[in-house]
């Protein structure tokens, strides 16, 4: 009686993302062990590491696992909830690479399109040589060579650090610029990049350039896009580049780790730092890194790549589209072949050779504020781990809750 009991109140709190609730046992989890990932959380919390976080596991579709740990803020004791924004900084690439797979459904984008076709500004681009000179590219840019992260294109650390930071397109954050995504991605076209395309995998600004493809080959700003194609078909309505200042509450506070292993908050503003999420410009949105979300809302879109393209009714992309963005593009570039990359996420072509509890074909990525997340299609499963410290100093947390996520799976499921 008493675990029914839990069940319906638990559901009930789960609402508002819709995902169905099912007991861990029923999706071959084991309570037991997810109980470890639980004390875990709370011993990081305890010790002072991490202000708090949400952890999130869902499988074939249902949710086994959806828990709160410690607080979003230290200094008002507001406890972490199921409804807490997080931003999600480089988990934003995945949402503009879907963008940019729907408009090649549409027949508006190829992937061996040379960018300038939409950016005429990268018609002609450079690259840095070893004199610290540049040269021209080699060849053009191409869509595929920006969603698999093989454009050349870093972010800026680079022996032209002064130029890009005299341009003011400088590493990821965008959220406190007053101009629009075209004047930066314009001005970023003029600087030398790292390598010649195709080369070499740099991770770097290619999302950002996507985000103005997006929005060139749409006809629409890229928040609109999103808003009306992505965020409102999914009902990911807590997924925002600039947060609604009636949220502003359940934003998460920004923690740093310092060189002792404890937390001290962010400062107000800059990219290590609480941001311009609600009080900035509100102007340039960064399809790279800018997205702020929810856990639930995230999840969602998560289980439509899951469901290959499709949820509740609503198809965003062919399985056909989804099948290509998590196969391995780009051979041995990423990590020396311990991981494929695909066109907008990291895959696991090898258990052995990634290193590390997984399963094949599972695809991910992260952000900066030490949010993580991945899927596991052959498992049916859908992992996140949300909460906001930026620097993480090496924190080894987000390995520990991949172990423990695993350790759990004990059975097929439903």
């Amino acid at each position: 009686m008493l675990r029914f009991v839990f069940v319906l109140l638990l559901a009930a709190h789960l609402a508002a993302q819709s995902l169905p609730l099912a007991p861990p046992e029923t999706l071959g989890f084991s309570p037991e062990r997810l109980r470890r990932l639980d004390a875990l959380m709370d011993q990081y919390t305890r010790d002072g590491k991490i202000a708090g976080a949400v952890t999130f596991i869902a499988r074939h579709g249902k949710v086994a696992h959806f828990q709160t740990h410690g607080h979003r803020d230290l200094e008002s004791k507001q406890p972490m909830t199921r409804d807490t924004l997080f931003r999600i900084a480089s988990m934003s690439k995945a949402i503009t690479s879907v963008a940019v797979m729907m408009l090649l459904e549409e027949g508006r984008v190829r992937l061996n399109d040379p960018v300038s076709r939409f950016i005429p500004s990268f018609e002609k681009t450079t690259v840095l040589t070893a004199s610290g000179g540049s040269e021209p590219a080699k060849r053009p840019i191409t869509i595929r060579h920006l969603l698999t992260h093989t454009s050349g294109v870093s972010y800026g650390a680079n022996a032209a650090a002064k130029r890009y930071q005299d341009a003011g397109v400088h590493m990821w954050y965008f959220a406190d610029k007053a101009e629009p995504l075209a004047a930066v991605i314009d001005r970023l076209a003029k600087l030398p990049f790292d390598a010649h395309p195709g080369e070499r995998y740099i991770y770097g600004f290619n999302t950002d350039i996507l985000g103005r493809v997006v929005e060139v080959a749409s006809g629409m700003a890229l928040d609109k896009f999103f808003e009306t194609r992505i965020f409102q078909p999914l009902q990911m309505h807590d997924t925002h580049f600039f947060l609604p200042r009636e949220k502003a509450s359940r934003l998460a506070t920004v923690y740093a780790a310092t060189e002792n292993g404890r937390i001290v908050r962010a400062p107000d503003k800059g990219r290590e730092a609480q941001g311009e999420y609600v009080e900035g410009p509100r102007q340039c949105f960064s399809g790279g890194a800018g997205l702020v979300a929810s856990t639930d809302n995230y999840a969602r879109f998560l289980e439509m790549l899951r469901n290959g393209g499709t949820l509740d009714g609503v198809r965003i992309l062919s399985p056909a589209s989804v099948a290509s963005m998590t196969s391995n593009h780009v051979g041995d570039m990423f990590q020396d072949g311990e991981m494929g990359f695909g066109l907008g996420f990291s895959v696991v072509e090898h258990i052995g050779k990634a290193g590390r509890l997984a399963s094949v074909g599972e695809y991910g990525w992260g952000g900066a504020y030490f949010t993580q997340y991945w899927v596991a299609p052959k498992e049916g499963v859908v992992a996140l781990f949300m909460t906001q410290l930026l620097p993480a100093r090496g924190l080894d947390l987000q390995d520990k809750f991949r172990a423990l996520v695993y350790q759990s799976i004990v059975g097929p499921g439903l």
